[in-house]
């Protein structure tokens, strides 16, 4: 029993060679060790928890899966009938509720400032996208806010948008719609132009040539040559697709319906006019031939203001935006995210929430097997995929950077351990000359690590998670310092969350206990390997 534990007892006695509590080499090495673990588990316990906090905010907005109509190439994608298209999506396994989804730009004017900000739809009499909004307020700098946004033109806004504009709850901002921009443009480029008329001479007489000579009677109704009215349409359809004022695209599409309206004879090679339907033709070819630029040009800009004027909307909340993540700079109800995204009833597609958002790939592929190849669905991994592989990556530089730290702790040991041993040479010589064993020599060496490595890690660990408890408090003292590496305005929290992960932290000590045994074996075996002779003469 005694020659099983001389090692041991050996290497607990030169950790405190003159009976004191650790002997100064002894303190260097352990709080070396103990430095490094706590580093790495402050570190990555912020790191994780801002994670998680950045995962649960985004969960809170952006829909589990994203289901999108897309009926058939060339058309524009969105849901007609979102509630009608919603039904067979609610009691799906996994579907805790579906609500529609709406997500573009518009321009932001507050005091003549202006910017382009993204916004997204919510819908307010879904209780958990409500609720998902109120988590995010930031009642600490904005006391009033709130997430009933009803029904009415009321918007939640960015913090950083709140402190870039100056924006304060009862507020009222302008949006102007970034979809009204070709409508405009189409409209002033139109006015420059003179009336078809004039602007297509050649083609407009030969309308007219066509549709007033050629008619002949055919009972109590009037025919004209199949082909020469063909022709007539055809130009007519060239001009109404031209950049053509629109109460002139109007009377030419009136036209052309006149004439739609027409029986064929294909024996007899003609069309067949009622003669309501010639006098309709006729009327809309007066008209054309009499449109006024002036009076046109008056309606165009007069109507263009349903258009360009922009939907002001009163600020009800500010919630606390984040550096970190890419969210939306304003949230706002359904109809008004309807109005300014120019998607009148529509919706782009229908935003799908689960009971387990980390199943959403499972139950993404169940659904595109239920409803179709018209339909796409995108999973909120799908969606942010680049964001978090950037953090799985960041993570593990964060790995492998810190755990240099416990490294050099390790080869600081290993320098203390070849001089300490360098020193314990006439002892070492003294335990061979007695028939201690090579392996009992590098044993008392190896367990001096050890034991500094395991009390180190433990400590490391231990008051690394007081740390993390106090953190707040330790925030506190370094922001009266002027010290200040985590703002709330970057991070997005006025108290940098965490979360403590067991596991990673017991795989933090084990390996600083690993290093330092094995940083204490190099220097063991060189001295269990030195001549009993030569080291009691101190050669």
């Amino acid at each position: 029993m005694a020659r099983r534990s001389f090692s041991l007892l050996l290497a607990r006695r030169y950790l405190n060679p003159r009976r004191s509590m650790l002997s100064s080499f002894s303190i260097i090495s352990l709080i070396g060790v103990l430095l490094g673990v706590l580093v790495l588990v402050v570190v990555m316990a912020v790191y994780a928890g801002l994670e998680r906090d950045v995962k649960g905010r985004l969960l809170g907005f952006t829909p589990h899966i994203l289901v999108s109509h897309r009926p058939m190439a060339g058309t524009t994608p969105g849901v007609d009938d979102w509630r009608r298209d919603s039904a067979p999506l609610k009691g799906f396994p996994g579907v805790e509720s579906t609500a529609p989804f709406v997500s573009d730009n518009v321009i932001l004017d507050v005091d003549s400032m202006q910017k382009p900000v993204m916004f997204r739809a919510v819908d307010t009499e879904d209780p958990s996208q409500v609720a998902g909004i109120t988590r995010m307020l930031d009642r600490d700098h904005y006391p009033d806010s709130t997430s009933d946004m009803g029904l009415d033109d009321r918007v939640v806004i960015s913090s950083t948008l709140a402190e870039q504009f100056g924006i304060g709850v009862g507020q009222t901002i302008r949006l102007y719609s970034t979809r009204n921009f070709e409508q405009v443009m189409s409209a002033y480029k139109a006015t420059e132009k003179p009336p078809v008329r004039e602007a297509f001479a050649d083609k407009w007489k030969k309308v007219n040539d066509l549709l007033t000579q050629g008619w002949k009677k055919h009972g109590d109704n009037e025919a004209i040559a199949t082909t020469s009215l063909k022709e007539a349409y055809d130009l007519l359809h060239e001009l109404w697709q031209a950049r053509i004022r629109e109460p002139e695209r109007v009377l030419i599409q009136n036209v052309m319906d006149a004439m739609g309206e027409a029986e064929p004879d294909t024996a007899a090679g003609i069309h067949v006019f009622t003669k309501e339907q010639r006098e309709a033709v006729d009327k809309g070819l007066a008209e054309l031939a009499g449109t006024d630029a002036d009076k046109m040009d008056g309606e165009i800009l007069k109507g263009l203001k349903e258009v360009v004027l922009p939907k002001e909307a009163l600020v009800v909340g500010v919630y606390q935006s984040s550096q970190m993540a890419l969210t939306p700079d304003i949230f706002m109800p359904l109809p008004l995210a309807q109005t300014v995204a120019g998607l009148s009833d529509t919706v782009q597609g229908l935003s799908v929430r689960l009971d387990d958002p980390y199943q959403a790939a499972e139950v993404a592929a169940a659904l595109s097997a239920k409803l179709g190849p018209e339909w796409q669905t995108t999973t909120w991994m799908q969606q942010y995929e680049a964001f978090f592989s950037l953090i799985n990556q960041q993570r593990m530089m964060m790995y492998f950077a810190l755990s240099f730290i416990v490294l050099v702790s390790a080869f600081s040991m290993m320098a203390v351990m070849f001089t300490v041993t360098i020193q314990k040479r006439r002892e070492i010589g003294v335990m061979k000359a007695l028939g201690a064993t090579s392996g009992q020599i590098v044993r008392v060496f190896v367990y001096q690590g050890m034991i500094l490595g395991f009390f180190g890690a433990v400590l490391g660990v231990g008051l690394g998670r007081l740390v993390i408890h106090y953190r707040g408090g330790v925030q506190a003292f370094m922001r009266t310092i002027g010290f200040d590496p985590f703002s709330a305005a970057f991070t997005g929290f006025t108290i940098l969350p965490a979360y403590n992960n067991p596991g990673e932290q017991a795989a933090f000590a084990f390996m600083a206990f690993l290093l330092c045994a094995f940083a204490a074996l190099v220097p063991a075996f060189f001295a269990a390997r030195s001549d009993a002779a030569k080291s009691l003469r101190n050669l």
